[in-house]
């Protein structure tokens, strides 16, 4: 059941360092629901030491509303206004690659369909 319908988020949102990153892994329904879960971790990661890299690992992502969409866009839009942090999403398949797809954003994010290519990226730039 969806969290729309029981009014309870289904987001675990869990995060790590890797070399030159931040990889923030999220699980589950990235909606409205959701959003003070997500909210609330990336605020702590603000709080860090900047790196050059913010990784938002979508692979298990399994729903994506407007709300959702809207919050990474304002994510990628504080990251180029932030100086410095380049963010980058990875697991891109699936769900997030067909709401990437039909609203446009697809090209406006820097896109990996597997993880580990958005982990590679950060070495080729360490």
């Amino acid at each position: 059941m969806s969290s729309e319908a029981t009014g309870k988020p289904t987001l675990t949102v869990t995060s790590g360092l890797s070399r030159n990153a931040i990889i923030v892994r999220l699980e589950g329904e990235l909606d409205v629901n959701a959003l003070p879960i997500f909210q609330e971790h990336v605020q702590q990661i603000w709080e860090l030491l900047p790196q050059p890299f913010l990784i938002l690992d979508l692979s298990e992502v399994s729903f994506c509303d407007s709300m959702g969409m809207n919050e990474l866009v304002h994510l990628m839009q504080r990251c180029e206004g932030g100086g410095g942090t380049r963010l980058v999403l990875g697991g891109v398949q699936g769900v997030m690659a067909r709401v990437l797809s039909i609203t446009g954003l697809r090209h406006a994010f820097e896109v990996y369909a597997r993880i580990d290519d958005a982990l590679r990226l950060t070495v080729t730039h360490a």
